[in-house]
Order: structure tokens, then sequence, then C-alpha cells
């Protein structure tokens, strides 16, 4: 009994202590206050604006097109015979100057013909000479027989000559006046011809000027289609040149782009020259060559394909705007490209890159995100030009977001650079670029 109660007494000695060291920790743990929660401000996203203003622009559209001359000349033979001489400056490609002289026909022929019309025409005065003689001799013996003739009818009348005697000084003078009559006419025969002759040997002399084929205004020579010593044919094209005063680019310009263009224009689209300004634009990987150039006319249909329209311009005197090295001369089928200009005018532009399907994005007077639907007159290049939905004053976000919730808090921050370059993509300035 005595071990017993000694067992019971060391393990309640040590259980005891344990639990009641095991139920104040459960006590104080119950007891303790969890830890307050700090407070956590939201955050608010930076984003890149522009302020709206209006911005003067410069309404343009470009198209493509082949270069030709403004004007071609083909020297064509308008008499027959051989090539007797050719200039040296007749080959492709070579320069000549107005008036040069390039070719000649054999003249030969044509002398030949003048010396034969001459001969005829000398024959014809002495023809004229001997006619006029005779007809003196017969103007003197139709007065002899006038005056045969009146006295006989007057010894007729007091019966001293028979009938047969008056009727033979009738007929000696209508024998002499008919000799009159037909020298008369001989020599109006005589001038007729003559003036055939004259006739043909002032086309002799025309087909002479023939012989010489001149350039009428500087050229380019082309195709060459006659030698020294061949020959040819009346109507046969013996050269082909260009002008070098002027070319043209027939431009093709979608006829919907027109109308950007057409706003504020002095005339119509289909009366020609309407008052653009025209630049033609060489690009290369490395650099841009660019020309004047002008309006000259608009074309009066369009293509049904491509709904496009043709738009003339000129560029003159291109050889001389030519630099080796630096800027080469407009020639035949080159592409290139044409930028037209309208007046500058003032609108309100924004990014292309800031409008996703018709809306964009400003920040309230709240400083919060606001969808806004906006329409787009027309884009130029990276710039749209808002028609409406938008005044001035508003701020239009430009930071490209993944997640754009509207009524989110922002902070606005102006992007001066983008601003500056909007503006200088609208004039079309070169320092855009």
């Amino acid at each position: 009994m005595k071990m017993l109660a000694k067992y019971l007494v060391r393990f309640l000695s040590l259980t005891v202590p344990l639990a009641l060291g095991l139920m104040s920790i459960m006590a104080f743990a119950g007891m303790k206050s969890p830890p307050s929660a700090k407070e956590v401000s939201p955050k608010i996203t930076p984003v890149r604006v522009i302020t709206i203003a209006p911005t003067p622009i410069v309404p343009r559209v470009s198209g493509y097109g082949s270069v030709s001359p403004a004007r071609e000349w083909r020297a064509v033979a308008r008499i027959e015979g051989d090539i007797v001489w050719t200039s040296d400056k007749l080959a492709n490609g070579l320069l000549a100057d107005a008036g040069a002289e390039l070719m000649r026909i054999d003249q030969s022929g044509i002398k030949l013909v003048l010396a034969q019309i001459d001969a005829q025409i000398g024959s014809i005065k002495v023809k004229d000479e001997t006619v006029r003689a005779s007809l003196a001799i017969s103007e003197a013996e139709w007065d002899i027989s006038r005056t045969d003739l009146v006295r006989q009818r007057e010894l007729a009348e007091r019966g001293t000559v028979t009938q047969t005697t008056l009727d033979k000084a009738v007929r000696q003078e209508l024998s002499s006046r008919s000799n009159v009559n037909s020298l008369k006419n001989q020599l109006a025969l005589n001038e007729a011809e003559r003036n055939v002759l004259v006739t043909q040997r002032n086309i002799a002399l025309r087909d002479l000027g023939f012989t010489s084929i001149k350039t009428p205004y500087a050229v380019r020579i082309g195709q060459v289609s006659a030698e020294t010593g061949q020959f040819v044919s009346r109507g046969q094209v013996l050269v082909a040149t260009e002008g070098l005063e002027a070319v043209e680019i027939a431009a093709q310009i979608p006829i919907g782009r027109m109308s950007r263009l057409m706003r504020g224009a002095t005339q119509s689209l289909s009366a020609g020259p309407v008052g653009l300004e025209a630049k033609v634009l060489l690009r290369a990987p490395t650099r841009t060559v660019e020309w004047t150039a002008r309006v000259a006319r608009v074309g009066d249909q369009i293509d049904p394909r491509t709904q496009s329209i043709n738009v003339v311009v000129v560029v003159d005197k291109p050889m001389e705007q030519a630099k080796a090295g630096k800027k080469p001369p407009l020639r035949r089928n080159m592409f290139v490209e044409v930028e037209l200009r309208a007046p500058e005018r003032t609108a309100i532009v924004i990014p292309r890159d800031a409008v996703h399907g018709g809306f964009v994005f400003v920040v309230n007077n709240d400083g919060k995100l606001e969808k806004r639907k906006v329409q787009i007159a027309y884009a130029i290049e990276t710039v749209a030009i808002v028609a409406k939905g938008l005044s001035k004053g508003d701020r239009i976000v430009v930071t490209d977001m993944d997640i754009a919730v509207p009524g989110k808090k922002v902070k606005p921050l102006e992007d001066k650079a983008l601003k500056t370059r909007l503006a200088l993509v609208a004039l079309g300035s070169d320092d855009a670029k």
C-alpha cells in the first residue's frame, strides 16, 4: 500500500505542473488581440497625354505614275530619195539643240524638176512674145477690115457695089476679128500655163526645204530608222525624239482621297488645274530626290477597277535641274511618286494609333479616364484629322495601355515631343522624318 501511494505521488508531481502550464499558455493565447491592419492607398497610373488645340495642316495625297516627255517629235520623210548625209549627233541618247540639222535627203531630183519648170516658163515667155507680135499685126488687119466694111456698106447703100462685094468685106472683117480673139486666147492660156508651172515650182522649192531634217526644239534622240545611203519613201519615220523642256507624270490618285484636297479649292476637279501644289519624289533606300512640279490637267475618266483618276503634273526643265551624283534627270518610264498639296488650313489632329475602333480615351477634369467616340475625317501618314468628338482643351491619352478602364484615376503627363512631331507631320515638314 505504501508503495502504491509512493508511485501515485510521483505521477501527480509530474503531470499536474505540466497540465497547469499548458492551461496557462492557452489562456494567455486567447486573451491576445490580433495586429491592426495597415491602410494601403490606391496606386495612380501615369499616362502620357496631349492637350487638343487647332493645328495648321497641309492636306496632301500621293499617287504613282511613270515619266513621259511632255512633247515628242518624229521626223517623217515628206519626199522620197536617198539619205546623203547624217549628223554626228544622230545617235540614240544624244542631245540636239533647236534647229540642228540631223540628216539630208538627196536634192538632185528636185533640182532637175526645178530646171525643167524654169525651162517651160522660159518657153512660155517666148511664146508670149511671138503671140503679141502676131496680135499686133492681126489687130492692124482688123482695123483695115473694119474700115473697108464701113466703106463697102456705104457704097452698097448707094448701089455702087454688089451684095457679093459687101459679103466679102464682112467675111474679111470676121476673119480678122477671129484671129485677134484667137491670139488673145492664146495669151490667156499661156498665162494659165505659167501659173500652173509657178505653182509646181513653188511645190518643188518647198520639197527642196524638206530635204533637210532639222529639230523644231531641243530634243533627245531616240530611235533612229535611217542611215546614210538608205532610200526613204514619203511618210517613212526617220527618227523619233523627245523634247527637253518638260516631262509629265500621269499619277493615279484614288478619287475618294481627292475630296480632302478639293475642300476650299478654287476650281472643280473636272475643270483641270485646281491650284494645287505638286512634288515629284524618287525614293531610294538612302535618300529621296525631289522635283517641284505643277498640276497641268486632270483626266476625264475614272479607272473602273481601281476607282482612281489621272492627275497629270509637269516638271519644267528637268535637264537643268540634274546634278551629277545627287539629282538624276527625269527620264522616260521612271516610276515616281507624286504628292499633291492643298492650301494650309487648321484642324484638330491626333495620333492615328490613339484611335481604337472609333473611340479614344481622354482624361477628364477629375483626372479619370473617359472613353469618347470620335469621327475621323481622313488620315495623313501617322496623323488622324478629327471631324467630331474632340474640342480644344481635351486631354487625349496617347499611352498604349493594355487595360484601360473608364473611370480609372490616372496621372496625366503632357507629351510635348509627340505634340511637336504631330504638328510637323501635319504640315508635311521634312523635319518630321
